[in-house]
């Protein structure tokens, strides 16, 4: 089948367990076009060519061009669904802090976990006959909390019909930001409070054994001691707030010429223990989280981003809800912590 003779109707935003993409991806496979001037684009992106939309550069098509016919207009929920996400990866924290992401197709999601004893982290030689260390897998004994994140898009056809696509597009990302920021919210809070099953961070305070100098300072040999409460895990990244971000800054460690010239170059931060710095408004003043991502936090997501296809299909625009949702469980309880200043 071309691309040119899909059907386009609303009922691909239905299918269960499948996407819009999915479901014209199925219809339209991208395979069939290898060698051909097309290779490279999906199924979506040809039914923009089919349509002749131009949704990106200073001669993008206005609004109004998706709604020239019926099946053109059902591409304009997965434009908007396409353009959110844009703008949620834009943001990039949340890959940077989970393991994994698991997707289902459902509200309940109960995560496993392994949680070793120290003789059990420590492989031992085996004697010929004995018996082989065990390592545990088991289901937790609470669901992941899933939260429904959103934005509402109000806005009247009449009022965006001659906007151009271009331009919509950033308010959309604008819309994929704020859920991005609220999720990195959640998994803050997992990571505080733990994901309901009594597995919160464990916290060092600085002036309290086994970290030294006083309450309320921090100097380079503090995040050196807090580093070494990882093993056997590596502590690869830092979340912290602004306050906390440039008393980091401020350390003479990473005053010297080499740090100062890679964060003038790429704008990356770079601590002497290696770990990559990520600044989150919503982790508390005074705190700063450190974790090894490889082990730390499964994202789970309930879906893709939900878009009210039918009203906005119909250019009923008003009070239209983009929503997206998400939880966080951890993995392995002691790949993250907390450093209290």
């Amino acid at each position: 089948m071309s691309f040119e003779t899909v059907k386009l109707e609303k009922g691909m935003y239905r299918e269960s367990g499948k996407s819009f993409s999915q479901v014209l991806e199925s219809l339209d496979p991208s395979e069939n076009y290898k060698g051909t001037a097309l290779e490279g684009t999906d199924a979506f992106q040809r039914q923009l060519k089919r349509f002749d939309i131009r949704v990106k550069g200073a001669y993008s098509d206005p609004v109004e061009k998706f709604f020239h016919t019926m099946e053109s207009s059902v591409l304009f929920p997965e434009y908007i669904s396409r353009a959110v996400r844009t703008g949620m990866e834009e943001g990039d924290i949340l890959p940077k802090i989970t393991a994994t992401t698991t997707t289902i197709d459902a509200m309940d999601y109960r995560s496993v976990s392994s949680i070793p004893e120290e003789k059990d982290k420590e492989l031992s030689p085996l004697n010929e006959g004995a018996a082989i260390p065990a390592t545990h897998v088991k289901t937790k004994e609470n669901l992941v909390k899933l939260q429904k994140r959103g934005r509402m898009l109000v806005a009247s056809y009449e009022a965006i019909r001659f906007q151009k696509l271009d331009l919509f597009s950033v308010t959309l990302r604008q819309i994929g930001a704020y859920i991005h920021k609220m999720q990195v919210e959640d998994a803050v809070n997992v990571i505080l409070g733990g994901d309901g099953n009594e597995n919160p961070a464990t916290s060092y305070t600085v002036g309290t054994a086994p970290m030294s100098g006083t309450a309320g300072t921090l100097t380079n040999q503090q995040l050196l001691e807090f580093w070494a409460q990882f093993d056997p895990y590596t502590m690869n990244t830092l979340i912290c707030g602004n306050a906390d971000l440039l008393k980091m800054l401020s350390l003479p460690e990473l005053q010297n010429s080499q740090a100062g010239f890679n964060f003038q170059s790429t704008g990356k931060l770079v601590t002497p223990m290696g770990a990559e710095i990520l600044r989150a408004s919503c982790v508390p003043d005074g705190k700063i989280i450190g974790l090894d991502r490889r082990y730390a936090l499964e994202m789970v997501q309930a879906g893709d981003v939900s878009i009210e296809f039918d009203k906005i299909i119909d250019r009923q625009l008003e009070r239209a809800a983009i929503t997206s949702i998400s939880g966080f469980g951890k993995i392995m309880d002691d790949a993250s912590k907390v450093l209290v200043i």
